[in-house]
């Protein structure tokens, strides 16, 4: 352990430019990148800010993914569910194996990848539909919201007409100023609008996720109950729509922004699952986490880190972590792939990664190609940033283009 007692800090949140982190991270990663973090409810726990040492904790199983046990490092109290059924974030194995297991064949990139044409599809109508309304257009509602939501809609067999409810109490969830009574409302029903979808499925099954889900209960090994599913398709839904959407929404902005990069993923569209790897990279929309706990205590990095205690992993100072990445506060589109942490690390990395990629691999080059000249129809100063949200990005982003 540090001969001085090391300097308890809080949680960065103050950004200087929209699309870096907080530079507070920074002088953190060159002065204390294992530093001692008080959280809102006066706890004590630990902020890592390398990239070794954010990797380090989420392939380590002396560390638990369950947050009933942890703080929260932008809320004073955290809410804590007696019994979630089938929400792998909060499980450890080999609970979250079993479920794992069972989701994992449905989410190769085999399978996401053979969903390319109706992606195509559904980008391209949503398409023609801006280019009919004409300019100015707002691109999150119009585009970066509804090709993600359409696509796990489709996948999951969840109603798209039901999208203005389960979005709207998405958006109540990932607030952070959201009284906690309304967002136990919001959790609640969401959940029971799930619980009656699954019985519905089990009544009128079709050939969607759910209900292959429901017929592989005809094994007593993949068997799972009504609060299973409703936990399982919750899951997928909310974090299958609201990542891509404000990656699709942030990103646009960001290329805007940079036109040199723009101008070269235009002219070379070949390019894109290199770009997309580093937009994730660069952007990092995770804002607070993910967080772990301490199963006992566990040296790193010189320090000690207690049994119980809570382990704030900031990936966007993973991501802007110099010791592994050349010059990476600089957006370049061409950089070699990298390990980046975006999608996390270890047993819980990211489920639908590969769907996430091939929609962003499909839109981004076709918003490009299809309007010439596009900008933005506001000042950037008047773009309204999503710092209020767990998940950054963009409430909106106004555009306009040469008709």
């Amino acid at each position: 352990m540090n001969a001085a007692q090391p300097l308890t800090v809080t949680l960065p949140t103050q950004r200087s430019c929209p699309f870096d982190p907080p530079s507070r991270y920074q002088s953190l990663q060159q002065e204390q990148p294992i530093a001692p973090l008080a959280f809102p409810d006066g706890s004590v726990g630990w902020l890592l800010t390398r990239h070794k040492d954010v990797r380090a904790v989420l392939a380590d199983d002396r560390f638990s993914s369950d947050r009933t046990r942890a703080s929260s490092p932008v809320r004073r109290t955290l809410f804590r569910p007696q019994d979630s059924p089938g929400m792998l974030l909060n499980m450890d194995p080999p609970q979250h194996t079993h479920y794992r297991r069972m989701l994992t064949r449905h989410f190769t990139v085999r399978r996401m990848r053979a969903l390319t044409p109706r992606i195509e599809q559904i980008v391209a109508d949503h398409l023609d539909a801006i280019q009919a309304a004409g300019p100015p257009v707002d691109l999150v509602p119009t585009f970066a919201r509804p090709i993600p939501s359409l696509v796990i809609c489709e996948l999951l067999g969840v109603p798209y007409a039901d999208r203005d409810g389960f979005q709207q109490r998405t958006a109540t969830l990932l607030k952070l100023d959201t009284p906690e009574d309304e967002s136990r409302q919001a959790r609640t029903a969401l959940r029971q609008y799930m619980r009656d979808l699954v019985a519905a499925k089990r009544q009128h099954p079709d050939d969607a996720l759910l209900s292959t889900l429901i017929q592989a209960g005809q094994d007593p090994q993949t068997a799972l109950t009504d609060e299973e599913l409703a936990g399982i398709g919750l899951l997928l839904l909310v974090a299958g729509h609201e990542t891509t959407a404000n990656m699709l929404a942030l990103g646009t902005y960001t290329l805007l922004r940079h036109p040199d990069q723009l101008h070269a993923l235009r002219e070379h569209p070949e390019n894109i699952e290199r770009a997309v790897e580093e937009l994730l990279r660069y952007l990092t929309i995770l804002q607070f986490g993910p967080v772990r706990v301490a199963r006992q205590d566990v040296e790193l990095g010189g320090e000690r880190i207690r049994a119980g205690q809570t382990v704030v992993l900031a990936l966007a100072a993973a991501n802007r972590d110099p010791h592994q990445f050349a010059h990476p506060d600089e957006l370049d589109l061409a950089r070699e792939p990298s390990q980046h942490v975006s999608f996390g690390h270890g047993v819980h990395q990211c489920l639908g990664q590969q769907l996430a990629r091939v929609e962003m691999h499909v839109a981004f080059p076709a918003l490009l190609r299809r309007f010439r000249g596009l900008r933005l129809a506001v000042a950037p100063e008047q773009v309204p940033m999503r710092d209020d949200m767990f998940i950054y990005g963009v409430h909106a982003l106004p555009l306009t283009w040469d008709s």
